[in-house]
Parts: structure tokens; C-alpha cells; sequence
């Protein structure tokens, strides 16, 4: 895969040929130094950017051959975005803004919420679900963002700097939350992140630098796993 920036008269080189492969039932973590490319990465994989050169191939379908509807559609049924920042609606209620996908995708609100509302449970989030975001805390938040994720049940989710934002405590609980409620037989999961405290819940942990999949290293308590397919 090539991304390639213009600005003005200079080409910049996001990523430089970068070829990865992403297993369901897996946490594939990236990591390298900033500028190396990752979050574009992630961004090709999630089919919110165009590659310049080469393909992805996301479970079976080829963005490149794909409209930019098609794309959006895709997303909404099959993808799950955690961000570092969180993005949830500030006049929504956290049981609100988990339903956000399902009713993007046309489920009545009523169901939608009360599918909200059913997430945040299994999470143990259900006290705060009425609550409006200002009203949590960040790990709360996070711990939202993660429901709205998982709503729709996809088979791909990624995660750009899920735990950057929070302290070492709640950024150990909110991968905890991710390695138990979103690796699954059939999903795969691909973490951004510049946080060590990360890596112990990855099964594999991809490092990119200028540009390019430079090397794969075991993670720091590894997860035995069965062998997958690529996604």
C-alpha cells in the first residue's frame, strides 16, 4: 500500500509500499514513531482514505474497485471506530451515543436505544447510561465510545490511540474492556498506539517506521490463539 500527500509542488510519502495482514480473533497492535505512517494506515484499512497505489482488501472487497457510497455503506455495517478523543455527541445521553451506528443504519431510535442501553450492561455501564457526555469521566467515556463500537456487532474494529487520554489505571481497564468484549472468533481488531502499557494485550504487534511494515515482535504476555485467516 502507497499514500502519497501533495503539498504544493512536494510529494510526501505516508506510506511507502506497507503490507500487513489482519487475522479475526486477533488484536493486532501498530506501533512506531510518530509520522511513521500508522494512522494512515489504520485509515486505509477503515476505508476512510484512498490509496495512491496498491490494494485493500478488507474481507474481500477491494476499496480501490469500490464507490465512495459503497465505502460509507460498508463502514456502517462491518466497521467499528474507538477513538483517542472519544467523539461523542455532547447532547446525546451515553446510551444515545452507542445507538448512533444502529440508527445511522436505519434502526428506529427507540430500538436503537434500548440496544444502547442493553451494551452499556454487558460493560457494566448501565448507572450511566441517561448521563450526557460532560457528565463522565474519560475512562466512562472511552468505555461509551467502546459500546458504540461493538452495537452493530462488526468484523473489523480499529482503534487510533484508545488509551493516550487516560491514566495508567483506566488505560489498563479500557484494553481489558477491548481484549474481552471486542476480540472475538470472527472481528478483528486493530490498535494504533504509542502507549506501551498496551502491548501486553496484543497478539501481534506490527512495527512500521517511514513508511513501511518494518518487523513483527511477540508481545509482552503473549495470547495463544488458533490460526486464522487474513481479513
Amino acid at each position: 500500500m502507497t499514500k502519497v500527500y501533495n503539498q504544493g509542488r512536494n510529494e510526501v510519502y505516508a506510506l511507502r509500499g506497507a503490507d500487513i495482514d489482519v487475522y479475526p480473533g486477533q488484536m493486532t497492535v501498530l506501533v512506531g514513531p510518530s509520522g511513521c505512517g500508522k494512522t494512515t494506515l489504520l485509515s486505509i484499512i477503515a476505508g476512510i482514505l484512498a490509496l495512491t497505489d496498491g490494494e485493500c482488501i478488507v474481507m474481500g472487497n477491494d476499496f480501490s474497485k469500490m464507490s465512495d457510497r459503497q465505502k460509507t455503506s460498508f463502514r456502517r455495517k462491518n466497521i467499528g471506530f474507538v477513538f483517542q478523543q472519544y467523539n461523542l455527541l455532547p447532547a446525546l445521553t451515553a446510551a444515545e451515543n452507542a445507538a448512533v451506528p444502529l440508527i445511522v443504519a436505519g434502526e428506529s431510535r427507540l430500538k436503537a436505544v434500548a440496544a444502547g442501553h442493553h451494551r452499556l450492561g454487558q460493560i457494566n455501564m448501565q448507572h450511566r447510561a441517561d448521563s450526557l457526555p460532560t457528565r463522565l469521566s474519560g475512562g466512562e467515556q472511552q468505555r461509551v465510545a467502546i459500546a458504540r463500537a461493538l452495537i452493530h456487532e462488526p468484523r473489523l474494529i480499529v482503534c487510533d490511540e484508545p488509551t493516550s487520554a487516560l491514566d495508567a489505571k483506566t488505560g489498563r481497564a479500557t484494553m481489558e474492556l477491548l481484549r474481552t468484549a471486542a476480540v472475538q472468533a470472527d472481528r478483528a481488531v486493530v490498535v494504533v498506539t504509542h502507549d506501551p502499557r498496551v502491548l501486553p494485550f496484543a497478539d501481534r504487534i506490527v512495527t512500521l517506521e517511514d513508511g513501511q511494515v518494518t518487523g513483527e515482535q511477540d508481545p509482552p504476555e503473549h495470547h495463544d490463539h488458533d490460526h486464522h485467516t487474513p481479513h
